[in-house]
C-alpha cells in the first residue's frame, strides 16, 4: 500500500492528484508551471504534497504524467534539424502535402514551411512497390552519399520515409544500417517502425514530428527520472499517451510520438470518468487552462477517438483521444487593435508573469483578469493559496483598455468575457454541426482553472441543458492521467479484397498482432493483471478513397465468419452516412489490434442526500450582465448533497471559482458534483 500521483503539467499551473491506496482517498495540489525549467514544478510539487498531506516521497509508488513538452517543440519549432530520406522523385512531399489552404476563406492564406527544409530532403533510388515487390534495388552508394551530405549540411537527425514501407519496411531498415555505418550516433527514425500507415505524406510527416521531437523529450524524461530517483521516490514515472493509456518513460523515450498529445488526452479520460460514475449518458468536456479552452464528446462514459488531431500547423495521423480547441483560456491577453476594437488572444500571459492579478509581474488585462475587475472572482486565493488575488493590479489593467474604448472598468471587463464566449460559441457550434450534434441533448462537464469561471455563459449561449462541476475541477486532468489504463495500438496495413482468401491472411495478422500486444502489456511494461483485446478493421467500399473503421468480433475472425466481418463494415458505414450497400465489393486495408490493461481507479464516496437550501458563506458586489449585484457566496467545502440554490451566484473552492448567471440553479449531487440546470427549479 502506499499513495498514487497523478500530474498534469499545464501552461499556467502544474496539477496534482494523490489517492492514498489504504485510506481510499483522493486529495490534490496546484503549483506554477516552470516552462523554463521542465521538471522543476514535479519536485516542487513531490515537496508540496509531502508538507501540506504528509505524503512521504519515498511511499509514492505509482507516479504518471501528462506533458507538452512534444507539443511546445513543434509549436515553437526547437526541434532537431533533420533530414529527410525519400523514394527518388518525390522530395516534394512535404510541400504538396494534401494541397490545402490552411484557411480557404483569405486568398492570401499560406500553408506553414515544413518541419525539414527541401535542401535537406534527400532522393534515394530504390522502389518497391505497393504488393510489397521490389521493382528496384535499394541504392546503397546513393544513401552513403547522401548521409555523408546531410552530416555536411548540418543534419541532427535522419528520418526515412519511402513508397510502400507500410507493406514492408526492409528498404527503410537497410538504409538506417547505412546511415549508422557512415554517421555513428545520429539518430535515425524509419517511418515504418514510426506508425505504418498507409497515404505516403500522413506516415512520412507523423515520422518527422516524432523524429523532430524525440531528443528533447528523451532528455526531459530522463531528467525527470533522475529527478524523483533524487527527491526519494522509487516509482518509474508513467506516461499518458495521445490514445487516452499510460506507458513507461522508457517507452516514451523511443516512441515520443505516441505521447506527444498526452496533456490533453488526460483531462478527457478524467471527464469520461467522472461522467460514466454520474451515469450522463452524453456529454461535452470543457477543459479552460490558461492558454485554451479545449472540449472533447464524452457518450456513455466513452471519449470519441481518431487520427489527424492538429499539433501547431500540423496535423498527426496516430491513434488519439479527439480533442478541439474552440477559443482561448484564463490567461489569453485582451488587446485593443489600431482601429480601435476590443480582442482577446491568442496570445497567452502564462504562468509567467501570467495574469495581473497574479503579482508576478504582469501588467497586461487577460480573461481572468475581467473576472476578477468584475467583481465575480477574487474573493478567495487560487491554486491552492498559491495565488494571492490583487484586485488593483487586474482593474488597473483592465482600465488601460477602457481608456481606449472609452467604458468605464466593469463595462470593459464584462466586453472581454463575452468576446471570449462569443469566440467560443462560435467555433462549438460549427465543431458540433460538423457531428450533426445538438448541444441541447448535451451535458457540459466544465474542468480546468477557469473551466467552471466560464462553462456557464457558453451553456447559456448554446442552450445547453446542465453544467456539471466535479468536486476538484482544476485538477481532473491529473486525475486523468492516475486513472488511466496501459493501452496501446498495433496495425498492420494489409490492402485487401475482402474474400474467402482473405480469411487465413487476417487470421495469421491478429495472430501476430496479438503476440506482439502480449508481449509490449506483460515484458514491456511488467504488468500481469487483467487485459482486455479490442478488434478492428479499416475498410471501404471498393472505389472508395478513404476507410471507416468497423469494430470486430474476436470469434469471427478465429471461425473465420466472412459474413460477420462485412456485416461489420456495412453497420460503421451506415451508422457514419446513413446507408450501406451490401452488394458492394469490401476492401480491408488496416488490421487494428488495441490492448487494454486496468489500472485501480479510485471510488469516490457516496453521500446521502440532505435536500434542503444552501447557506451563503456571504454576500458580495459584482457586475453581471450589465450592471451591478449582490451576489450570494458559497464556499464549495460547506455544501452537502442534496443541497439547492439558484444564480446568480458564486462558489469558491481551493482551485477554481464557479460562476452562475441568473437563470441556473445548482443542486448537489451524492458524489458531490455540481448539477447546474438551465431554468430548472432549485
Amino acid at each position: 500500500m502506499g499513495y498514487r500521483v497523478g500530474v498534469d503539467i499545464g501552461g499556467s499551473f502544474t496539477d496534482f492528484a494523490v489517492f492514498d491506496e489504504q485510506a481510499k482517498t483522493l486529495r490534490s495540489l496546484k503549483v506554477f508551471s516552470r516552462p523554463d525549467q521542465p521538471g522543476a514544478e514535479v519536485i516542487e510539487g513531490v515537496k508540496g504534497l509531502a508538507e501540506r498531506y504528509n505524503v512521504p516521497p519515498e511511499e509514492i509508488v505509482y507516479f504518471t504524467h501528462g506533458t507538452t513538452v512534444g507539443v511546445n517543440t513543434v509549436v515553437q519549432r526547437k526541434g532537431l534539424k533533420l533530414a529527410l530520406f525519400v523514394t527518388e522523385h518525390f522530395r516534394d512531399v512535404l510541400e504538396l502535402a494534401r494541397l490545402k489552404i490552411p484557411n480557404m476563406y483569405s486568398l492570401l492564406s499560406k500553408r506553414p514551411a515544413p518541419l525539414v527544409t527541401r535542401d535537406m530532403v534527400f532522393g534515394i533510388p530504390g522502389r518497391m512497390l505497393a504488393d510489397a515487390s521490389v521493382a528496384e534495388p535499394l541504392d546503397e552508394i546513393a544513401v552513403e552519399a547522401a548521409a555523408r551530405d546531410a552530416v555536411a549540411a548540418g543534419a541532427e537527425g535522419v528520418v526515412i520515409s519511402f513508397l510502400h514501407a507500410y507493406r514492408d519496411g526492409t528498404q527503410e531498415r537497410q538504409a538506417k544500417a547505412i546511415i549508422e555505418r557512415v554517421a555513428p550516433g545520429l539518430p535515425v527514425f524509419c517511418s515504418s517502425e514510426t506508425w505504418p500507415i498507409v497515404r505516403e505524406y500522413e506516415r512520412t510527416v507523423t515520422a518527422v514530428i516524432g523524429g523532430y521531437v524525440q531528443p528533447r523529450v528523451s532528455h526531459y524524461l530522463g531528467s525527470l527520472q533522475q529527478a524523483l530517483k533524487d527527491v526519494g521516490v522509487p516509482a518509474d514515472p508513467r506516461l499518458t499517451k495521445s490514445n487516452g493509456g499510460i506507458m513507461t518513460a522508457e517507452q516514451g523515450k523511443q516512441q515520443c510520438v505516441q505521447m506527444i498529445l498526452s496533456g490533453t488526452a488526460s483531462g478527457v479520460i478524467g471527464a469520461s470518468y467522472v461522467a460514466e460514475m454520474c451515469g450522463i449518458e452524453r456529454c461535452m468536456s470543457l477543459d479552460i487552462g490558461g492558454t485554451t479552452a479545449d472540449v472533447a464528446l464524452i457518450k456513455d462514459g466513452t471519449p470519441q477517438y481518431g487520427i489527424g488531431e492538429r499539433i501547431g500547423d500540423f496535423q498527426i495521423f496516430i491513434p488519439s483521444v479527439s480533442v478541439s480547441s474552440i477559443g482561448e483560456g484564463g490567461g489569453s491577453i485582451a488587446w485593443v487593435d489600431r482601429l480601435g476594437v476590443l480582442k482577446v488572444g491568442p496570445e497567452s500571459a502564462g504562468s509567467r508573469p501570467g495574469p495581473a492579478c497574479y503579482g508576478r509581474g504582469g501588467t497586461r488585462a487577460t480573461i481572468t483578469d475581467a473576472f476578477v475587475a468584475t467583481g465575480l472572482v477574487g474573493h478567495s486565493d487560487l491554486g491552492y493559496n498559491a495565488v494571492h488575488v490583487d484586485v488593483e493590479k487586474a482593474r488597473t489593467a483592465v482600465g488601460e483598455l477602457a481608456a481606449k474604448i472609452d467604458r468605464s472598468v466593469e463595462e470593459t471587463a464584462e466586453a472581454i468575457i463575452n468576446i471570449s464566449i462569443s469566440g467560443m460559441y462560435s467555433e462549438c457550434s460549427g465543431l458540433l454541426s460538423r457531428f450533426g450534434v445538438d448541444p441541447r441533448d448535451l451535458s457540459l462537464l466544465a474542468f480546468g482553472g477557469a473551466g467552471p469561471m466560464m462553462a456557464c455563459f457558453l451553456a447559456r449561449e448554446l442552450k445547453m441543458g446542465e453544467v456539471v462541476v466535479p468536486p476538484t475541477p482544476g485538477v481532473l486532468s491529473a486525475l486523468g492521467g492516475l486513472i488511466a489504463d496501459l493501452k496501446n495500438d498495433f496495425i498492420r496495413t494489409l490492402y485487401l479484397d475482402v474474400g474467402p482468401d482473405a480469411v487465413p491472411v487476417l487470421q495469421q495478422t491478429f495472430a501476430e498482432l496479438r503476440k506482439a500486444a502480449l508481449s509490449w502489456l506483460k515484458d514491456d511494461q511488467g504488468y500481469g493483471g487483467p487485459h482486455e483485446l479490442i478488434y478492428s478493421a479499416e475498410m471501404r467500399y471498393r472505389g472508395q478513397s478513404f476507410e471507416l473503421d468497423a469494430s470486430l468480433d474476436a470469434a469471427a475472425i478465429e471461425e473465420g465468419r466472412l459474413d460477420a466481418l462485412v456485416e461489420a463494415f456495412h453497420l460503421a458505414h451506415e451508422r457514419m452516412y446513413g446507408h450501406a450497400d451490401r452488394d458492394a465489393p469490401v476492401q480491408l486495408i488496416t488490421a487494428r489490434l488495441v490492448i487494454v490493461g486496468k489500472t485501480e481507479k479510485p471510488e469516490f464516496p457516496k453521500s446521502e442526500l440532505r435536500p434542503g437550501p444552501a447557506k451563503s458563506d456571504r454576500s458580495v458586489e459584482a457586475f453581471l450582465d450589465g450592471g451591478k449585484r449582490t451576489l450570494p457566496l458559497y464556499r464549495r467545502a460547506d455544501l452537502l448533497a442534496g443541497q439547492s440554490f439558484s444564480g446568480p451566484a458564486i462558489i469558491t473552492q481551493d482551485d477554481c471559482t464557479t460562476v452562475v448567471p441568473g437563470g441556473f440553479n445548482v443542486t448537489v449531487d451524492t458524489f458531490g458534483n455540481l448539477r447546474i440546470v438551465l431554468g430548472a427549479a432549485a
